[in-house]
């Protein structure tokens, strides 16, 4: 069985972690994955705490196994989100879409491990001083909110920057995957697309069967031009926005235009309004299936692969 320092440290089976999906990534889906041997994660996102609160005691009660809390750090919520993680005792918070520092001596004190994804070899670095027990080098074939490096280039320069593990994501969809983490340095991965379909993802089905449909080229950048690009799935939504983008619109009209498009997306599966978030390995995902069978068939894969890896080289 393959194990790295990541499973030590967090005391689960698989070095594999479950991305903190928003409005997907809830206690139903995060217990799961923690069941199965991986690190569930419950996604904040922008709602309060009681939905926070909520999701908490979902997956207490079905799982006893560790999980952690994603903090979207420009979430209205984000300094009351932080302390209901440290009241709830979380083990672990994994943060996103901006710098942690502010938080991380407070959770690091309360005997929370701190794991921010970071998009740049700065970062990493930031977050290192400040006390993360690891990172996240999550590449732009992300789904969602994505920096400029692929992970191929973010993952070995992070590698060579920090002396804490770093966990990939980004363009991570099988145990062939898993490898090139490992060969680039990760102890760990991260990821988010293949568990949408998951079969206790509660996504709506549209949902599902849009990623299950996608192909190499079914996803797209849009707003790069207010300073945070996402990747989704090509809809009609994604479409117009990324027209208006280029367009006289103001950045305000343009801002607004998003609004509750995600949503629309994975709650009503809106096909017209809806933001589909997906990374560039949608179209690697063609079954559904429960997390432990996710889980088990990657690390199948990779001890496999790793196994027979000399057949490949002289």
């Amino acid at each position: 069985m393959i194990k790295t320092s990541i499973c030590e440290l967090l005391d689960i089976k698989y070095p594999i972690f479950q991305g903190g999906m928003a409005w997907i990534a809830d206690g139903r889906l995060a217990a799961a994955v923690s069941n199965s041997g991986g690190l569930g994660i419950i996604a904040a996102m922008n709602a309060g705490t009681d939905y926070l609160k909520e999701q908490i005691r979902i997956a207490r009660q079905i799982t006893n196994k560790p999980f952690g809390v994603n903090v979207m750090l420009m979430s209205p919520h984000a300094d009351e989100i932080s302390d209901i993680i440290i009241e709830e005792k979380i083990p672990v918070v994994v943060t996103g879409a901006g710098n942690p520092s502010k938080y991380m001596k407070k959770w690091i004190e309360a005997g929370i491990m701190v794991i921010p994804v970071v998009a740049s070899v700065a970062m990493a670095k930031l977050v290192e001083r400040s006390g993360a027990c690891a990172v996240i080098a999550e590449g732009g074939e992300s789904g969602g909110h994505v920096g400029d490096l692929t992970t191929m280039s973010l993952v070995p320069q992070v590698c060579d920057a920090v002396s804490i593990p770093v966990i990939a994501a980004g363009g991570i969809a099988d145990g062939r995957g898993v490898c090139a983490a490992f060969m680039l340095g990760a102890q760990g991965v991260q990821l988010g697309t293949r568990f949408l379909v998951a079969k206790e993802c509660s996504v709506h089905q549209v949902y599902k069967d849009k990623i299950l449909k996608a192909t190499d080229i079914s996803t797209i950048i849009t707003g790069k031009r207010l300073g945070h690009p996402v990747r989704s799935l090509k809809t009609p939504f994604s479409k117009e926005y990324f027209k208006k983008e280029y367009s006289s619109i103001s950045d305000d009209e343009l801002e607004a235009m998003g609004a509750g498009a995600l949503r629309l997306a994975a709650v009503a599966g809106d096909e017209k309004r809806g933001c589909f978030l997906a990374g560039q390995i949608a179209g690697m995902v063609k079954k559904e299936q429960t997390a432990d069978e996710i889980i088990s068939e990657i690390f199948e894969e990779t001890e496999l692969i790793l196994n027979g890896a000399y057949k490949w080289v002289k």
